[in-house]
């Protein structure tokens, strides 16, 4: 008899959140996406409503999943979700949001407190301890930033959660939060125990304020019959911990093995290697997988998307209207003129530092900077500017990961900018490295399809995934002589950020 049961996947991300329902040979039968936003309410600042976009979202996917595939609900034998992390959501003593999200490290609200905290506990015994140093990517601080600013919401909270928790507790009841997320909420837990750090969490928040730590794969507990009205799924459908929105991304990409490095072309860049051992650095943030027996090294970008659509809204009306008469993607009118222009954009170099920089600078001041302009450059040259811009610092964090003797192999792409065939190239032919991508490109909730697999016990570990769930499209070669002219260029752009940083601090 075949197998007719279903895995349903649903990721919650910066812009958009996006559901599957997939077979378990990994066909997808259904998917359906929602676009969103975020509030800037000042500059630094970024901020989700989590009722009103996280758990809405959630619950139209997954009536529309259902509805679309005019199935019966009772096939749906896992459910799993990601979301972006880490996020800050504070909840009263009911589980309502108390605020709107605090997001990742694109929010740099929290600097006073990343130098309060660094000089309070010193910088080597929270990396010895934590295995991150604390950067705006840390939720400690934002949690401290939050006791300080706003202490009479401060007193009516009970728990503090990121986006995957809030969704696993709507749907179970339960509070739990993913061994990979957890050690993002630095310096409050202890990646070498799985275990909070009571003696540093308590001076900021009560212990008990802070969810369990599980495994990703595991069993968060089961949909409740609240959460069945809300969402279409039957009551009683298995729950997995859930994971963040890239790691669920590295697994619906296959790079789930030693040296498999995932690259997310997303609105930001995030980077997931996945390790044998665990290894960390003080420039990048190492955790462990969705399982035991492995550890992933990860490094994020503030601005790459988000650069691209700033360049295609404020710098590029023309191809706008181009592209809006003629039906064409924006994106892809510029990325065509692009690649007109020669490698190296004619010796214009940009750091793509627009919003600061995650990884591995770690610099929520640095400052974005188009070097080297001549009345000779194009629109063309500067919007390939910026995506060289944005392959050198992918390979700043790929040299950085071999300082720990962690250099990947190989990348997988993954991610709407994935489709983009010069982008890819260029962070191949920029860092060396070849490049595959896999035939499905719908992301992370592909990947939460694979999880809900697991945490039902429908899958005891990765074979299926590599062996039938992904499938290489094509693999893109770097040329040797096009890195030749970007490794002239990669250590001009290095100096560029290091000579001027001290303005970049002024300008601050």
């Amino acid at each position: 008899m075949t197998d007719d049961r279903l895995l349903l996947g649903i990721d919650i991300g910066t812009s958009s959140s996006k559901g599957v329902l997939v077979d378990l040979g990994g066909r997808v039968i259904a998917e359906y996406a929602v676009p969103h936003g975020f509030d800037m309410p000042q500059p630094g600042w970024a901020e989700q409503d989590a009722d009103a976009l996280w758990w809405a979202d959630f619950c139209a996917i997954s009536r529309a999943l259902i509805g679309e595939a005019n199935i019966d609900p009772n096939r749906i034998a896992g459910v799993a979700a990601s979301a972006i992390a880490p996020t800050m959501l504070p909840l009263d003593e009911d589980g309502r949001p108390l605020r709107p999200a605090i997001l990742y490290g694109i929010d740099t609200r929290a600097g006073d407190e990343i130098a309060e905290m660094t000089a309070t506990l010193g910088e080597d015994e929270i990396f010895a301890r934590s295995g991150h140093t604390l950067s705006a990517q840390s939720v400690g601080p934002k949690v401290l930033w939050y006791r300080k600013n706003q202490p009479e919401l401060f007193k009516k909270t009970r728990k503090i959660v990121t986006a995957a928790t809030y969704l696993v507790f709507k749907l179970t009841d339960n509070f739990v939060v993913d061994n990979y997320v957890a050690p993002y909420f630095t310096p409050f837990f202890d990646v070498n125990k799985l275990a909070w750090h009571k003696d540093w969490v308590e001076p900021v928040c009560p212990l008990e304020w802070l969810p369990a730590a599980r495994w990703s794969s595991e069993c968060a507990g089961d949909v409740t019959a609240k959460a069945a009205t809300e969402t279409g799924i039957p009551r009683g459908t298995p729950v997995a911990v859930g994971t963040a929105d890239a790691l669920a991304e590295a697994v619906a990409a296959g790079a789930v093995s030693n040296g498999d490095l995932m690259v997310m072309y997303g609105t930001t860049m995030f980077l997931i290697q996945t390790t044998a051992q665990y290894r960390p650095h003080r420039d990048l943030w190492a955790s462990v997988h969705l399982r035991p027996q492995a550890a992933i090294l990860a490094a994020g970008m503030s601005t790459s998307g988000a650069l691209l659509a700033w360049f295609r809204d404020e710098l590029a009306g023309d191809e706008r209207a181009a592209a809006t008469a003629s039906g064409e993607n924006a994106f892809a009118l510029l990325s065509r003129r692009a690649a007109d222009t020669p490698a190296g954009s004619a010796g214009l170099i940009t750091l793509p530092y627009f919003s600061g920089e995650r990884t591995p600078l770690n610099d929520v001041q640095a400052k974005g900077l188009f070097f080297g302009l001549t009345l000779s450059h194009t629109r063309a040259h500067l919007y390939r500017s910026c995506l060289e811009g944005i392959a050198y610092g992918l390979r700043h964090n790929i040299e950085a990961m071999g300082q720990v003797d962690a250099l990947p192999r190989r990348l997988v792409a993954i991610g709407g900018g994935a489709i983009d065939a010069l982008w890819t190239q260029i962070c191949s032919d920029v860092t060396g490295l070849p490049q595959d991508l896999p035939r499905q490109t719908i992301g992370a909730a592909y990947g939460d399809a694979y999880i809900a697999g697991l945490a039902a016990g429908l899958f005891s570990d990765f074979a299926p995934l590599q062996e039938e769930w992904v499938k290489i499209a094509r693999r893109i070669q770097p040329d040797p002589e096009t890195k030749a002219l970007y490794d002239e260029l990669y250590s001009i752009y290095c100096d560029l950020y290091r000579d001027n940083r001290r303005h970049m601090r002024r300008l601050s």
